[in-house]
């Protein structure tokens, strides 16, 4: 029968998985490649192709699930390092020019960069000085609302 060839097409198979592994991140191939590995062994001990492909996608899937927690666990979901525009939502800018809808004015400061800034609500006016939070992005302007001081 041919169980040496079946037998070293799995290995192959599962260590292109394995390489394959190497370059990308997220042990999702890994699962694969442990998937070949034992269909391999399947097809050495005299298994058909039916045992062997059903070996394969169980146990690829078994692992591919298995490893997910893994995965989640050493790479986090989010990250404190925003790019683009998304970098401002949600903090706390400064106002030095008043925000005047009506007048279409208005600056704020969000760490050491200066935005264009429109009030949440149409017709407010934000005094200079105030702190405010950044809510969304409107064009090129950033939508802000005054954050409530206890003093």
């Amino acid at each position: 029968m041919h169980t040496d060839i079946y037998f070293w097409g799995w290995m192959i198979l599962a260590l292109l998985f394995f390489a394959g592994e190497l370059l990308t991140a997220g042990f999702f191939l890994v699962a694969f490649g442990v998937g070949a590995a034992v269909a391999g062994i399947a097809a050495l001990l005299g298994l058909n192709m039916a045992w062997q492909l059903l070996l394969f996608s169980v146990l690829s899937l078994l692992v591919v699930f298995s490893l997910r927690g893994f995965a989640d666990k050493i790479t986090p979901a989010s990250s404190d390092t925003s790019v683009g525009i998304d970098r401002v939502l949600g903090q706390e800018a400064i106002v030095i020019e008043k925000i005047d809808s009506i007048a279409s004015s208005g600056l704020v400061r969000v760490n050491a960069e200066k935005w264009r800034a429109l009030p949440e609500n149409p017709g407010q006016v934000i005094p200079a000085g105030t702190v405010v939070e950044v809510l969304k992005v409107e064009g090129t302007r950033l939508v802000v609302r005054p954050i409530q001081q206890n003093s």
